[in-house]
């Protein structure tokens, strides 16, 4: 069952026009938050999803609900490969329900598979956070495996974070400003003007 947060934007009102502009120009296509642990792709991707009058999907949720446990405890009963095959299979599955935003886990895209159906099924948006801006959000937590090896996984997969179809800085800003900045570049994807009507 897919853990969805659906709450319909303004009835009137601009950004209701372009939301739904938008939403008819992903077609069947998802909008796919990508980037490190702590840039803020659930929070960030569950106003995204309010403002676009679409479903929320976390793919770490779906997974935990999957397995029947938590993704520590994945790692720790069968290790990292058995995670990221059942999270490229989840994935899949999620990105044929679109349109949704999907927010998905740090590593998703390094696996081939996962970025090539993020391709043809998603628009992939790159949450891109400084390093003392994740460090800082997730040292308080102790549900990610990965935590303790943010500044070991940066530079590995940050090349492949730079081949999203958007890139938006994750900073200590409201997240509604990020939201703003996403809803901007996804019209601009799609020739799309303020009012949602197609730009000449």
């Amino acid at each position: 069952m897919v853990n969805s947060v659906v709450q319909k934007t303004a009835e009137n009102g601009p950004e209701s026009a372009l939301a739904a502009a938008i939403v008819r120009a992903l077609d069947q296509r998802s909008v796919v938050l990508v980037g490190m642990m702590g840039a803020g792709k659930s929070s960030i991707g569950r106003r995204l999803a309010v403002r676009l009058g679409i479903p929320f999907v976390d793919a770490d949720s779906e997974i935990e609900s999957a397995a029947g446990m938590s993704i520590p405890e994945i790692f720790e009963k069968h290790g990292e490969p058995y995670f990221r095959a059942g999270e490229a299979r989840v994935i899949a599955r999620l990105l044929d329900g679109g349109p949704s935003v999907l927010a998905t886990g740090g590593g998703a895209v390094m696996d081939e598979g996962t970025r090539e159906l993020i391709g043809v099924k998603g628009i992939s948006v790159w949450l891109n956070a400084d390093i003392d801006v994740l460090v800082r959000r997730t040292k308080r937590r102790n549900d990610r495996p990965l935590v303790e090896k943010i500044k070991e996984l940066m530079p590995l997969r940050e090349p492949i974070y730079a081949l999203s179809d958007i890139i938006v800085r994750s900073r200590e800003e409201p997240h509604d400003t990020i939201v703003d900045e996403i809803i901007a570049s996804l019209a601009k994807r799609h020739g799309l003007a303020a009012g949602g009507e197609k730009q000449a």
